[in-house]
């Protein structure tokens, strides 16, 4: 599961480079491809850039999506300052005004609406700012489809009470108004729901169906032209399996049978994790081995706070030892163990820094490297860095 270039980097590294996230950007963009290979043409793929906004990762995807989706005012800065003539589309619960105004002034390709409050906002400031250009918006519904449709998912932002986008009613309302010579330059394209993540590619298909009903309805209704759908991302990264692979060839087919009897619909997904995971690691080595009341524990360089995933997730990072082979360079014995469970712990002086536990292991020294995997998003970007004030992490791009 580690790609034949990380292992030599991790193998490779100097020890005070560690810890080190490692990312793999020849896999990545093959997965890319294989993704977008995998949907029907016309189906536009957009990066969530709040998986991982590195410029090495949004530039390496490039060449396989059509734009990039944005939650704030500082990733839209961030994607526009590296990547300034792709297309942005601006989601997020809480835009400030200085937030709208920044996003108006950069040509944001689509907003993505939360509330009837934010759309009032959004129409006051366009008309103040950038009287003469027009502004696309997509509604975002919290849509009650069932928890039939949501069951398995490893989040929900939609079916029951939340602060994500708006109950139907009140799109229904939106839509009136911005369809009104109030809404001066600003332009309803479609609607925006994304209600879950973590879903296979079966469940995720059950509720791209219901979206794509209720939006389709909703187009016809209002006398939306060529509505947009954004059915958002949520394909599931399996981290008890990090060889399992969300089956985008079955998703792509399904949504071609979707959307064949409405070639004026354009449907649009924005997958953050499922693209970048796989093509990231965090490499760190054993500083120390002990035993407690009968458990073997290894206490790894760096910790949670440079890697928070499992901590915020609850599960057991997957991971892969890589042997040290160059001698030993100190005088004092190196501990090892052999043929045992051990957990995998941090620096931290909390009990939650825990990276596994209770992995099977044929032995393990002082001194080697873990690697571990699915590390590529979700993982620095969303760490509490300094944390005791232990050392950043180096960062290495393959």
């Amino acid at each position: 599961m580690i790609t034949p270039a990380v292992r030599t980097r991790v193998a490779d590294l100097d020890s005070a480079e560690l810890p080190a996230y490692i990312h793999d950007t020849t896999h990545l963009r093959a997965h890319a491809a294989s993704v977008r290979a995998a949907l029907p043409a016309r189906v536009e793929l957009y990066y969530a850039a709040k998986a991982n906004p590195a410029p090495e990762i949004l530039t390496a995807l490039a060449g396989d999506v059509n734009g990039y989706e944005v939650s704030s005012g500082g990733e839209l800065a961030h994607v526009r300052a590296h990547l300034p003539t792709m297309p942005v589309a601006f989601g997020g619960p809480g835009k400030t005004v200085d937030e709208l105004t920044a996003a108006l002034h950069l040509d944001v390709g689509r907003f993505h609406v939360e509330s009837p409050y934010e759309a009032r906002r959004l129409v006051a400031l366009a008309a103040r700012t950038r009287p003469d250009h027009d502004v696309d918006v997509l509604l975002r519904v919290n849509l009650p489809l069932g928890p039939d449709v949501l069951r398995g998912a490893a989040l929900t932002m939609g079916g029951d009470p939340g602060p994500f986008g708006m109950d139907p009613d009140d799109v229904e309302s939106c839509l009136r108004a911005l369809r009104g010579p109030d809404a001066g330059r600003v332009r309803v394209r479609g609607i925006h729901a994304h209600l879950a993540s973590g879903l296979d590619a079966d469940r995720r298909l059950a509720l791209a169906e219901g979206v794509l009903a209720w939006a389709r309805d909703i187009a016809d209704r209002h006398g939306i032209t060529r509505p947009e759908v954004n059915i958002g991302g949520g394909m599931a990264v399996d981290y008890t399996n990090p060889t399992a692979r969300f089956d985008w060839a079955r998703f792509g087919a399904g949504l071609d049978r979707l959307v064949a009897d409405r070639p004026d619909l354009i449907v649009r997904i924005e997958p953050g994790r499922a693209l970048t995971a796989y093509s990231g690691w965090y490499a760190t080595e054993v500083v120390d081995l002990k035993h407690s009341r009968g458990r073997a524990f290894a206490v790894l360089r760096g910790g949670t706070h440079h890697l928070r995933t499992p901590a915020a997730k609850g599960h057991d990072q997957p991971c892969v030892i890589v042997p040290t082979t160059s001698p030993w360079p100190h005088s004092w014995p190196r501990p090892e163990i052999h043929h045992t469970q051990v957990t995998l712990t941090g620096q931290l002086c909390t009990p939650k820094d825990v990276f596994a536990r209770d992995r099977a292991i044929t032995e393990l020294r002082v001194g080697d490297r873990i690697a571990f995997a699915l590390a590529g998003a979700y993982a620095w970007n969303i760490s509490h860095h300094d944390f005791l004030m232990h050392p950043h992490p180096t960062f290495h791009y393959l």
